[in-house]
């Protein structure tokens, strides 16, 4: 079995999250600058197996797709040209932001450390990976 790899697709940065290979728990896997993010990518499946990648769909609170959604659906088709064999899916990506914040507040981390722009991506992948892991689940059973 593979991993499941999602992405917090950003203007300037990229946040990663992959699962164990039982596809159970979502780690934070790294940030890298968006535009090594395909290439990034790239190198980390040929050395991992993984069966979909999930990528924060950004909309608003009335539910309407928000501006950076264009620069997302962009790198998807590149995303897609680069790595074809592998799905990609969507999954919600609203409260990620807030919610990566929170846990880096809840950890009691410094203030210093909580401005980490890169950190907060990572663990915003984190929550979107897990949020397709509760919702899969729950279709599945």
């Amino acid at each position: 079995m593979g991993r499941i790899l999602a992405i917090d697709y950003g203007q300037k940065r990229t946040g990663l999250a992959a699962t164990d290979t039982l596809q159970l728990i979502a780690n934070g896997l790294t940030t890298v600058p968006s535009g090594r993010a395909v290439e990034y990518l790239v190198n980390y499946v040929s050395g991992e197996p993984v069966d979909v990648f999930v990528v924060g769909y950004p909309k608003q609170m009335n539910n309407e797709s928000s501006e950076n959604l264009t620069h997302v659906e962009g790198f998807v088709k590149r995303l897609r040209r680069a790595l074809p064999d592998i799905p990609v899916a969507y999954c919600d990506e609203r409260f990620t932001s807030v919610l990566a914040h929170r846990a880096m507040l809840d950890g009691g981390l410094k203030k210093s450390k909580r401005q980490n722009k890169a950190l907060a991506d990572e663990l915003s992948a984190v929550f979107i990976l897990q949020s397709y892991l509760e919702s899969t689940k729950y279709r599945n059973t």
